[in-house]
């Protein structure tokens, strides 16, 4: 079901050249390079980058240009092409669990007095332990577009061979609950980023309630079936508030960084107002607007 032209009828008569699976690849791409740009950004915080930091730093852009060559090889072998992205994602994975453990670990206090080993406390002073998934929330959405579902929303993804892997949801639904995940990840990041200043601003709190309200709509347009148009309104202007958040955040994390006469200092962005968080905000919204194209497309994609 062509879920934005229930929303905006009109848009069924404008063309997309590429399928929705094509530009979700191509935003897991995209998110990858900039992951890698955003962690060099953190862990240079400290000055000095020891060795396996350098892992998801180099990753990042090294596995989004083996998913952009991955997509011009798709067009003439795609079922090569979906081995090897899967094979990157998967990697993607991995990576995004192994960080989020080691951030844990450098949080936690294991030798401290019982029940104070991770505290809330910790959590927000320490590193950011639910960043490193946004590396494993990019490999399954990335994953889940490699695979050509067929029929559409049929929950029957075509496996090599000819024969087909039946899952409990549609891949649509299946992605709803991936943004919804995602947003969720997004929002208590930043709810943890923000309670360093305590809050101090009322204005920090906008982000967190409307992730809230994203997270909740996207979780439950992945339990429903078939929404109606008010429903997918709903998830539209969720996600529409949540490219505004993201666009406003970064333009006050960045108006924050710069000195007070305007000036750009290169080290009040390493140290600062991180720029690019609130950038996710955003990232995920329009992610939210791809998974409603039309998912006939990726068979379309496929055969042109």
């Amino acid at each position: 079901m062509y879920h934005l032209a229930t929303v905006f009828p009109p848009i069924r008569r404008v063309p997309i050249p590429f399928s929705r699976d094509q530009i979700m690849l191509l935003m897991a791409a995209v998110n990858l390079g900039f992951l890698g740009l955003d962690i060099y950004l953190a862990h240079n915080i400290s000055g000095t980058i020891v060795p396996y930091e350098w892992i998801p730093i180099i990753f990042g852009p090294v596995a989004g240009a083996i998913l952009l060559v991955t997509g011009l090889l798709a067009l003439r072998q795609r079922p090569l092409a979906t081995l090897i992205a899967t094979a990157v994602l998967l990697v993607s994975i991995a990576v995004g669990l192994l960080g989020a453990y080691f951030h844990v670990l450098r949080t936690a206090l294991p030798e401290g007095p019982s029940g104070e080993q991770i505290t809330v406390r910790l959590l927000v002073w320490g590193p950011p332990f639910l960043g490193p998934l946004m590396f494993s929330l990019v490999g399954l959405w990335g994953i889940s577009a490699a695979w050509v579902e067929e029929p559409p929303d049929s929950g029957r993804l075509r496996m090599p061979g000819g024969w087909h892997l039946p899952l409990p949801l549609s891949k649509t639904r299946a992605y709803f609950l991936m943004m919804g995940l995602g947003i969720m990840v997004t929002t208590i990041s930043a709810v943890l980023d923000h309670a360093r200043t305590g809050f101090a601003n009322d204005w920090l709190w906008i982000p967190t309630v409307i992730g809230v309200f994203g997270t909740v709509v996207g979780v439950t347009l992945g339990f429903i079936e078939r929404p109606t148009r008010a429903d997918l309104i709903t998830y539209t202007v969720a996600m529409l508030l949540l490219i505004v958040t993201g666009l406003v955040g970064a333009w006050l994390h960045i108006n924050d960084n710069l000195t007070s006469s305007g000036a750009f200092v290169a080290e009040r962005f390493i140290r600062g107002a991180p720029f690019l968080a609130p950038l996710l905000f955003a990232n995920v919204g329009a992610l939210g607007l791809i998974v409603l194209l039309d998912p006939r497309s990726e068979v379309l994609g496929e055969s042109q």
